[in-house]
């Protein structure tokens, strides 16, 4: 089912959002909702958000989460800062490979009132000023003519949720169709090792039969090639050449 992803700055009302469309769906459509973020792993906002190997641990921790969680029976919301587009483009990638829609919520607020909002948090829930100024500096905007931040719904802090068109979105808009990169690449075919043996004894005896004939420097042709192979060539060249052309 559809993966709702969250961003916005620190302290933006992302969790109150993500926590609004959790009860909106489990009443309207009875589906399962799992919500993935900072919070169910525990996270310690400042000692991971200042430290770039813990913050890319993080990230890939809830991306791994996501992928474990998504299938056809659930809704899941990634509630965390997804900040980065880079990071947004790999989570359209993964639903592109399960095939299954995805929006993207952005709670717009100014640096002025996500900081206040901070700190009026309780000691433990704030981020400290200089971690909450450097994320707030690496802030990446999410942005519709991006197919990886489309369908975009951007919401302002006295906004009403648009939660109608957020489920057409999910629900009435078919999935990104997966691409070759995406794609579980099929498993060679079960008499591979016989095609690879016969073909490999067809190279070698055009190989012998050349020598009868053959001076260093002649063209040769060799089965399953487009182009003539130098006498000269190294035999291991004709090897891998004849293996690509199996595989």
């Amino acid at each position: 089912m559809p993966l709702i992803v969250m961003s916005g700055f620190p302290c933006s009302g992302k969790t109150r959002r993500a926590k609004e469309l959790k009860d909106y769906f489990e009443q309207s459509s009875k589906l399962k909702v799992h919500i993935v973020g900072d919070e169910a792993l525990g996270v310690d906002k400042n000692s991971v958000y200042g430290d770039s190997q813990k913050e890319k641990n993080v990230r890939a921790s809830l991306k791994a989460e996501v992928e474990r969680k998504v299938n056809k029976d659930d809704i899941v919301i990634l509630d965390s800062l997804n900040y980065i587009k880079g990071y947004r483009y790999e989570l359209f990638c993964l639903i592109k490979h399960t095939q299954t829609p995805l929006c993207l919520v952005y709670c717009l607020t100014s640096h002025e009132e996500s900081s206040l909002w901070n700190t009026s948090r309780e000691a433990a829930e704030q981020y400290t000023q200089d971690i909450f100024d450097a994320l707030v500096l690496r802030f990446e905007s999410p942005d519709s003519r991006n197919r990886w931040d489309s369908p975009l719904f951007t919401v302002l802090k006295d906004d009403t949720l648009p939660l109608e068109a957020i489920s057409d979105a999910l629900f009435k808009r078919k999935a990104p169709p997966p691409n070759q990169s995406t794609q579980s690449q099929p498993l060679s075919s079960a008499n591979f090792l016989y095609e690879l043996d016969k073909i490999t004894q067809d190279v070698l005896m055009a190989i012998f039969n050349a020598q009868k004939t053959s001076v260093p420097g002649d063209l040769i042709s060799v089965p399953g090639a487009t182009e003539k192979i130098s006498f000269l060539d190294k035999f291991l060249l004709i090897c891998v050449h004849v293996f690509c052309s199996v595989a």
